[in-house]
């Protein structure tokens, strides 16, 4: 006896007399699907749709083979073939092009000179990343475990970005810069092919750096709440990283102020072992970065950094160097195109004024 209904099927219960029966299928409409033909067995069909792979009965009387573009419901399987190329869910027309959108070309313009303070952490981050580049040769004569990949740690604003271009710059490194939460794709596999392409692009360049920005919103700790869209970009980091040969000039970089989020997979020995903290600047490194940042202005006297430096204990590089925007606005606002040190005070106690926060 064939069954009253099957899975998918909509039923109506009439509440007086407790009849049963079917509901037309035209009342409730199953959204349609578009995949790529994969694979061609008998009557059996692999389809990936959204980067997932799914098993279908081949009913259609067309003959089927892989690479076709095809539609179809869940519960109807394969209604028609869409085109005879395979549609790519990537949102770039050239596979080859891909990965020049994340290079980021060099500034001549940016140097060490333009990196106020944190010497001890300068002098650390250049030995892990611009010696092994530069000197990658040397380094695998002597036979040394090479560097593969380095976590800059700490608080927004304290310049960990910076000092990645300027050292990519210092060791003339192809940049790719990477933003964690912009490369999470809603296409299954669309994030991980991304980042394989940037991979097999960077290795094929003399020097490489791949920098990840907020790396834990990308490859946070994998769990059976996280999301899959994350695991699997884990795993392909650890199988890409697990991948480079002797041969590969390539140093990953990460940026996070939540280490502790970062998968520990990532974090093992020959991946993100290697770590820099930027902690929050100390008063002689308030000193330097006030300096340095406000070296290229036009400044009519000497300027008060020790008075200001004593007066931003916890402030960021970002919010020092917002003092010499506020100090340039009041210049102008009173028709001057050089500062004064009352306009760097001023721009102080503005930026001051703004940590505070409104008050009610």
């Amino acid at each position: 006896m064939e069954p009253f209904a099957k899975v998918g099927d909509i039923i109506f219960i009439d509440p007086d007399d407790g009849s049963v029966e079917l509901a037309p299928h035209d009342l409730w409409r199953e959204d349609a699907w578009v995949g790529v033909t994969k694979l061609v067995v008998g009557d059996r069909v692999v389809v990936e749709i959204g980067g997932r792979l799914r098993l279908f009965s081949n009913t259609l009387a067309e003959p089927l083979r892989a690479g076709l573009t095809v539609e179809g419901t869940d519960s109807d399987g394969i209604l028609g073939i869409l085109s005879e190329k395979a549609i790519k869910f990537l949102d770039d027309s050239t596979e080859d092009a891909l990965p020049e959108r994340f290079i980021v070309p060099p500034n001549e313009n940016l140097s060490f000179e333009d990196f106020g303070g944190y010497s001890d952490i300068v002098t650390r981050a250049r030995e892990l990343i611009e010696l092994p580049l530069k000197y990658h040769d040397a380094l695998n004569e002597i036979g040394a475990r090479p560097i593969k990949g380095v976590l800059f740690s700490g608080p927004s604003g304290t310049g960990k970005t910076l000092l990645a271009r300027i050292i990519a710059n210092h060791a003339d490194a192809v940049f790719y810069a990477i933003n964690g939460p912009e490369v999470l794709s809603k296409w299954y596999g669309q994030s991980e092919e991304i980042i394989r392409r940037i991979f097999e692009d960077a290795k094929k360049r003399e020097r490489a750096i791949i920098f990840f920005d907020e790396i834990d919103s990308l490859a946070s700790q994998r769990s059976d709440e996280s999301h899959e869209a994350s695991r699997r970009v884990v795993g392909q980091l650890l199988a890409l990283m697990d991948g480079f040969s002797p041969d590969t000039n390539v140093m990953v970089l990460g940026t996070t102020n939540r280490p502790q989020d970062v998968d520990s997979a990532l974090r093992r020995p020959g991946r993100f072992d290697w770590h820099v903290d930027f902690p929050i600047p100390t008063k002689r490194d308030r000193e330097a970065i006030l300096t340095t940042s406000g070296r290229k202005l036009r400044l009519k006297e000497d300027m008060p950094h020790l008075w200001v430096a004593d007066r931003t204990e916890s402030w960021t590089p970002a919010e020092l160097a917002a003092i010499w925007t506020e100090a340039a606005l009041l210049a102008v606002s009173d028709g001057r195109r050089a500062l004064l040190p009352e306009d760097y005070i001023g721009g102080y106690e503005r930026v001051a004024k703004q940590r505070m926060g409104p008050r009610g």
